[in-house]
Order: C-alpha cells, then sequence, then structure tokens
C-alpha cells in the first residue's frame, strides 16, 4: 500500500516532462509560424495596381497634386493620407477604396519614401551642407554629429525622423507645426525672475529646460508663479532668406542625415 503514493508520484512527474517538452516544441516553433504568415503589404505593387491611372506613375497627373515630391492639397499627416486613400473625398475624383488600414498605410509609406528620394536629389547636398554652416547659420541653435549648438533640436538623425516635405516646410513656415518635444517654454518664478528655454522634462513637481546659454535649468513647480508654451517658434522663416534653390539644396542635405557621420 505505500508503494501507491511513490508510482503516482512518478507519474505525475513524468506528465510534467512530457508537457514540457511539448511547449518547448510548440515554443520553438512558434517563429517558423510567424514567419510562414503573409508577407507585409507592398505599397508600391499597391499602388501601380490602383492609383497609377488617376495620379500617373510619378503621381503628378491630378492638377495641384504632387505624390511622387509629397505634395498634397488636403492632408499633411501620414494618419490624414491613410484616411483619404481608405474613404476618398467625396464631390471629387478620388473614390473610396477597399483597402485594409495596412494597405492604405503601405501605399502612403512608398509615397513618404519616394518623395524623400526625390528631395535627396532635387539638390546639391554638398552645397545644402555650406548653407547649413554659413549663410543658413542654421549651427548656431542646431547640432549635427556634435557639431554647432544645443539650443534648437539635434539634427543628426532628421532625414530618418522627418519627412522632406515636412523638413522643408519647418525651414519656410517654422509656425506651422511644431513638435512637442522641441517646444519653448516661458517660466517666471515667485520672485520674479523669467527663463525661457526649450522644454526638455517636466513632471508633476519639477520642470527642466534647456535656456539660451544651453545651461540646463531645473525648477520645482512649488517655486513658480507662470508656466506659459511659446506659441512661436525661435526658428526664423527662410523662404525670404534663402531662394528656391538653396532651401532645395539644404532640404537634400538634411535628408541626407540618418545618423550617422557625414
Amino acid at each position: 500500500m505505500p508503494r501507491v503514493p511513490v508510482v503516482i508520484a512518478i507519474f505525475a512527474c513524468l506528465l510534467v516532462l512530457v508537457a514540457g517538452a511539448l511547449s518547448g516544441s510548440v515554443m520553438a516553433q512558434a517563429p517558423g509560424a510567424q514567419a510562414g504568415g503573409p508577407p507585409p503589404p507592398d505599397g508600391a505593387a499597391l499602388y501601380a495596381a490602383n492609383c497609377v491611372d488617376c495620379h500617373g506613375p510619378e503621381g503628378d497627373v491630378v492638377p495641384g497634386v504632387d505624390l511622387g515630391h509629397g505634395r498634397f492639397r488636403r492632408a499633411t499627416t501620414d494618419p490624414e493620407l491613410v484616411g483619404i486613400v481608405l474613404r476618398g473625398i467625396p464631390g471629387t475624383g478620388m473614390p473610396p477604396n477597399n483597402f485594409s488600414e495596412a494597405q492604405a498605410s503601405a501605399i502612403v509609406q512608398f509615397l513618404r519614401a519616394k518623395a524623400s528620394r526625390a528631395a535627396a536629389t532635387a539638390g546639391n547636398g554638398a552645397n545644402g551642407r555650406a548653407i547649413f554652416a554659413g549663410k543658413g547659420n542654421c549651427t548656431s541653435c542646431h547640432r549635427v554629429d556634435g557639431v554647432g549648438a544645443r539650443t534648437g533640436p539635434d539634427l543628426s538623425e532628421i532625414g530618418r525622423l522627418r519627412h522632406s516635405t515636412d523638413i522643408e516646410r519647418s525651414i519656410i513656415e517654422p509656425d506651422f507645426y511644431i513638435i512637442p518635444s522641441n517646444r519653448f517654454v516661458r517660466l517666471v518664478t515667485r520672485d520674479g525672475a523669467t527663463l525661457t528655454g526649450r522644454l526638455l522634462n517636466q513632471d508633476t513637481f519639477s520642470v527642466q529646460i534647456l535656456d539660451a546659454k544651453e545651461q540646463l535649468q531645473s525648477l520645482q513647480r512649488s517655486n513658480l508663479r507662470e508656466f506659459t508654451f511659446i506659441d512661436k517658434s525661435p526658428m526664423p522663416a527662410f523662404r525670404d532668406k534663402l531662394t528656391s534653390q538653396e532651401i532645395t539644396d539644404l532640404v537634400s542635405y538634411l535628408v541626407s542625415l540618418k545618423g550617422t557621420a557625414q
């Protein structure tokens, strides 16, 4: 009789070992199963099959629209573009489509990549680099690969982080859209001191900014009587400061910045 519990225990251990082996086998097969899943949508193929008839291979057939260079009349952001691809534009020749959201997003990313390639080759990147450091005086606020000031955003990876059309708009119309992480603030302390700078971090108790002298300032919220976001960008508009070709060259240079030494 005393041997029965021992036999049961041994049998239970065997079950655990078998279950573990089966689980390990299933887990080992999981990556293979995922790899054998459907491939991601091909934006280039979807565009060629569904969009070329109206927009043309380069996306410049519809008046006022140049998809291949990121020129859109009714959208700016990726979600807005995806919405147009899916739902069309009522009252125009742009119909709704039966794409999945993943397919619509793939088409948008194809067009964005096409526009970035066009921007990279439209101008003279070497000349753009010279404008960045010289006539544009961009290094007085920005830095690239460790060279330049810190008061503005670091642009070492701007070509990877921003679309070419967004970069161009930031140059000619910097107030159009300011990324939250690039916003400047105005702080007034309880004793009346005023500080302005680029917001680096904030929480319930404190605020950290980088001021005009590139000094990190950390203040307790309890010592502030005013905390205000500055609506305007401190960056000047270059629409009338650079020629159209110089802006094209500058964009070509900035698009080339992917986070590696140039």
